[in-house]
């Protein structure tokens, strides 16, 4: 540990304490260049002075220094560095320095990262108290490492490992990923990214946790993105970098949160669903309960109180989780506890019950996670607060507390419990054997149907971008216009209006004649083209097609037309439909319902490009109005096979256009007897 300091004040005595800590496990050398000792361990003046190089060189110290560290310690043979200097200079420095690492077949983290840990191992390479548990955490922010390590703390869990990025500069997100998939003593994954480097990579790696019965509870930023691109087409306002994650986590079968209370939510009841509460006992014998799946569904309410069982049932509802009225055999064995009248259904009034004899919490919570009719049981109102008011009580409610994890472990399903009572001695005993506690009922249905979700989610078969060798038609578009980005998308099977090109009123004539009425008229150069006044529709003669042609060019100042065949097929339905290439996760399909009121409606759905005609034909009927494509108030269906085969051409055009940065046809017209695009329109960054 080269910076350490006898200064609690300063990063190298914390990280040379939580070295030394590990020190029975693995031998560890403090370095100062002034001299010095920390818990009776002397300070090296530098690297050379050690009798033998470490495997492993944390570093803390100013910028300047850090490069001729590094180099020392790979001349001595290295293989790892974290560096926890806010910098190693600036960016070109930094990467200079990874380069250095990374040819000499070492790593490094960092720099301007928080460090490193390991609980199962008393590795701690960090500052700050990380409690321990069965979460691993990967971080670019220390300080959200801080405050989701102290949320697990008072849920009763902690990390297993946490791993801070800092500036990613070598080992990123899906290093840390994959290594957190592999410890077997990490049960459920989380990170917070704010730059997704290779997002690709990134998805994989998610989606083989997923696969390994780890996925991904992610945090990131930019729930809004409101750019200058969004004003050059459709596409760039309904394409985000938020709404980009969103689909790539739905891909890969991670869950995307937004705050840190909510991953710790949803991480302690994933947690408590795989585990089923762990081992437990049952009539004298110990149990352990078949793995379960990782999230419920179907959700039972056990109330002490009328109101808060039905504000419960509301709010698990709202967040969609089902709360099925309870079979008759099964609300029977539940009146078996209840007193006369009371609520048997779902939720379940104790009606007094529970005051009445404690051990009437755990009995119904029995019954109905037992009974198979559900998921999970939520137990909500006074449980945990009996003590508070009668101390003598403090026995018999743990006992009850106990008794409540033996029915979840036994029974396979998950037990939450929301309670008004915070840190008694029943609560601690939940905590301890793994049961979610919440205080707010919003958080435990936040937390359940983020499971649910996690349940049903099923990992996209991925399909790579692959750009074919282009032939001389293929040749990098020039510009994005409607003239251009038509030929390219005909090219790629497309079908479109037949049209002519045109400069003067003349011309307009003369091409309508030849393209057939009734036409339209569009004024080309115009991002959006119904805003400025440059489209006409449904023009049915010479008179009118004169008119319109005035009116425009007096609108737009266009010196460019097109006169385009009007499609009128009937039920025909608008699409949207585009392309735009993320930085991180390369393109990026959309479709959803189009015309004038895409961005209005924004009813889209995403996925990378490109794609197969399966994720395409998924993606049309996931969209809010998918009733109108197949069929609505009697109206036949789309051709969604031609619909899907459409987004599919449109994707693979970009792939294997690299100066798209965005691709769009809206409207894209669809209907019983195929799909034609009406209006195209690109974005072109040239690059060197």
């Amino acid at each position: 540990m080269v910076g350490a300091s006898q200064n609690p004040a300063k990063w190298g005595y914390w990280l040379a304490k939580g070295a030394l800590a590990g020190a029975h496990r693995r031998t560890v050398h403090l370095v100062n260049r002034r001299g010095g000792e920390l818990l009776g361990t002397p300070f090296l003046p530098a690297l050379d002075a050690l009798p033998r190089m470490p495997e492993h060189v944390v570093v803390a110290v100013p910028s300047q220094e850090v490069r001729p560290i590094v180099t020392a310690g790979l001349a001595g043979g290295a293989r790892c560095f974290t560096v926890i200097s806010s910098g190693a200079g600036n960016r070109q420095e930094e990467r200079e320095l990874a380069d250095l690492v990374t040819r000499q077949g070492a790593r490094l983290l960092g720099p301007n990262c928080m460090g490193v840990l390991d609980t199962t191992s008393e590795l701690r390479l960090s500052w700050g108290d990380f409690p321990a548990g069965t979460v691993g955490l990967v971080s670019q922010s220390g300080n959200l490492a801080l405050e989701i390590g102290r949320l697990l703390a008072r849920a009763g869990q902690g990390f297993s490992r946490f791993v801070s990025l800092g500036n990613q500069r070598d080992i990123d997100a899906a290093d840390a990923l994959d290594s957190l998939i592999a410890h077997e003593e990490t049960r459920a994954l989380a990170a917070y990214v704010e730059d997704f480097r290779d997002g690709r990579r990134l998805a994989r790696t998610m989606a083989a946790a997923h696969a390994a019965g780890k996925p991904v509870l992610l945090l990131t930023v930019g729930r809004s993105d409101a750019s200058e691109r969004a004003a050059a087409s459709h596409t760039g306002a309904l394409v985000s970098a938020r709404a980009t994650v969103e689909a790539v986590c739905g891909e890969s079968g991670a869950l995307l949160l937004d705050t840190a209370g909510e991953l710790v939510d949803t991480a302690v009841c994933l947690l408590a669903a795989r585990a089923g509460g762990e081992a437990g006992t049952r009539d004298g014998i110990r149990v352990r309960s078949p793995e379960p799946d990782p999230g419920p569904a179907r959700v039972a309410v056990v109330g002490d109180s009328g109101g808060q069982g039905a504000l419960a049932a509301d709010t698990f509802a709202a967040h969609g989780l089902d709360v099925p009225a309870l079979p008759e055999a099964t609300a029977s064995a539940v009146a078996a506890h209840l007193p006369h009248g009371a609520g048997c259904g779902n939720p379940v009034d104790l009606a007094g019950a529970g005051e009445r004899d404690l051990g009437n919490y755990s009995r119904i919570a029995g019954v109905l996670l037992h009974g198979g009719d559900v998921d999970a049981v939520v137990l909500t109102g006074y449980f945990g607060d009996y003590a508070t008011a009668d101390p003598a009580q403090t026995a018999r409610e743990c006992e009850t507390a106990g008794e409540l994890a033996d029915a979840a472990a036994s029974s396979g399903r998950t037990l939450v419990v929301h309670t008004m009572a915070r840190d008694t001695a029943a609560i601690d005993v939940l905590r301890r054997r793994g049961i979610p506690v919440y205080e707010r009922i919003e958080q435990a249905a936040r937390a359940l149907a983020g499971a649910a979700k996690l349940r049903a989610a099923r990992p996209q078969p991925r399909c790579e971008p692959t750009v074919r060798a282009r032939t001389p038609a293929q040749a990098p578009l020039s510009d994005g216009g409607y003239e251009t980005v038509r030929k390219l998308i005909a090219s790629y099977g497309l079908a479109t209006p037949a049209a002519e090109f045109v400069t003067s009123v003349e011309e307009g004539v003369e091409a309508a004649h030849r393209v057939g009425y009734p036409v339209v008229l569009k004024a080309m150069g115009l991002p959006h083209r119904t805003d400025a006044g440059g489209i006409a529709l449904g023009i049915e003669g010479e008179r009118a097609l004169l008119t319109a042609f005035a009116r425009m060019r007096e609108a737009t100042g266009a010196p460019r037309y097109a006169v385009e065949a009007m499609a009128t097929p009937r039920h025909a339905v608008e699409l949207i439909a585009g392309v735009r290439r993320d930085p991180a996760f390369g393109p990026v399909a959309m479709v959803g319902i189009g015309g004038v009121a895409a961005e209005l409606l924004a009813d889209t759905v995403l996925a990378t490009a490109p794609l197969t005609p399966e994720r395409a034909h998924e993606m049309l009927l996931s969209l809010r109005h998918t009733p109108l494509l197949t069929g609505w108030r009697g109206a036949p269906p789309v051709r969604l096979d031609m619909a899907a085969g459409a987004l599919c051409s449109l994707a693979r055009a970009a792939v294997e256009h690299a100066e798209l940065s965005e691709l769009e046809v809206n409207p894209l017209l669809v209907h019983p007897d195929g799909a034609i695009a009406l209006d195209a329109h690109a974005v072109v960054e040239l690059r060197p």
